[in-house]
């Protein structure tokens, strides 16, 4: 994968406050007070591990941050999710949901695993992908495979540019057939209730005359060197979450197993408004959980906090994610 230089992120940043801000040194020429000003800016959304012999990327597409809904947990009280929120020092009465893609390099070949959230007004939390995908060094030319997990917008929107053509024009697009045979029937359009029709629609409009482009993969499949895909419907009928294996590593890529683990690991069996099927994601949440319990095995969560990387451990009836060690060195 393409370095960006500490020379380079200075010449290449385009405003000098933030690259001094990025390189952790003051300015050159700049008074006291002009390398004292705040940037009012966050720095790069990138964290880069390795998986045995694979270099992998945590690549933020932003956060949204929302006031929260009756309902948003279908089977627990506002009371119980503030709780819950209070309990992970959270502000009562707002949800706050990550956004992370990961960007696997193998051998030079790089495959990028959803797309994030697609372009957004300039103001926008999200839509973050293509600026971070900037200061990694990549270019959406040099994408080779796009995995989709599944159809909600957060997951697939990315692979439209702001015009409309294809975001990563190079890379061959696989989703996951059963995810795909649902989606695209028109008699399960037509039954949808009339909050899930316009997801039918985003669909339609995300992989509109790009069918040449699209490769269908079914669950315990090799998809990618290294990249196994695994059966983890529920929260949609084709839900899929992935292992990446090399050598001796291993990293369990849960998608969208759970919403923010804050929530949804110490309470696997609360449905977020978003699971398709309640009972099932639940079901697919404590199998899943279980598994990384038992086999100490690292995970990658696209809602959890970035880095998204960590653990999970068994915490009475529900589970506790742990964080990764950050590490400055690969």
């Amino acid at each position: 994968m393409p370095r960006l230089s500490r020379r380079g992120l200075m010449l290449g940043a385009g405003a000098l406050p933030a690259a001094a801000a990025l390189t952790g040194t003051a300015l050159v020429g700049a008074t006291p007070a002009e390398a004292l000003t705040a940037t009012g800016q966050q720095v790069p959304g990138l964290y880069r591990y390795k998986v045995g012999a694979i270099e992998v990327t945590a690549v933020n597409d932003g956060v949204r941050s929302f006031p929260l809904a009756d309902g948003f947990v279908r089977n627990a009280s506002r009371d119980q999710v503030n709780a819950a929120l209070e309990a992970a020092f959270q502000p009562k009465d707002q949800m706050s949901i990550q956004f992370n893609p990961l960007l696997i390099n193998n051998g030079g070949k790089l495959t990028l695993i959803d797309t994030g959230n697609g372009p957004q007004p300039g103001t926008s939390t999200v839509g973050k992908l293509g600026t971070n995908l900037a200061w990694a060094g990549v270019k959406p030319a040099d994408v080779n495979t796009v995995v989709i997990s599944h159809f909600h917008g957060d997951h697939i929107n990315g692979l439209r540019a702001e015009d409309g053509g294809l975001a990563f024009p190079n890379a061959e697009i696989l989703v996951p057939e059963a995810e795909w045979a649902f989606w695209m029937d028109e008699g399960e359009m037509s039954r949808a209730p009339e909050g899930l029709k316009a997801n039918f629609e985003n669909v339609r409009r995300v992989f509109k005359d790009i069918d040449s482009k699209v490769t269908r993969y079914g669950w315990d499949k090799e998809i990618a060197p290294g990249l196994t895909s695994v059966d983890a419907s529920g929260h949609t009928p084709g839900h899929t979450a992935f292992v990446l294996a090399s050598g001796n590593g291993k990293l369990f890529i849960q998608s969208d197993v759970t919403n923010t683990p804050i929530l949804f690991a110490p309470n696997p069996d609360w449905q977020v408004q978003f699971d398709m099927d309640g009972d099932k994601a639940a079901q697919t949440r404590r199998r899943i959980y279980d598994m990384l319990a038992a086999e100490r095995l690292q995970l990658t969560g696209y809602h959890y906090p970035f880095p998204a990387t960590g653990f999970i451990r068994k915490d009475g009836n529900g589970y506790a994610a742990v964080p990764a060690i950050w590490s400055p060195v690969l």
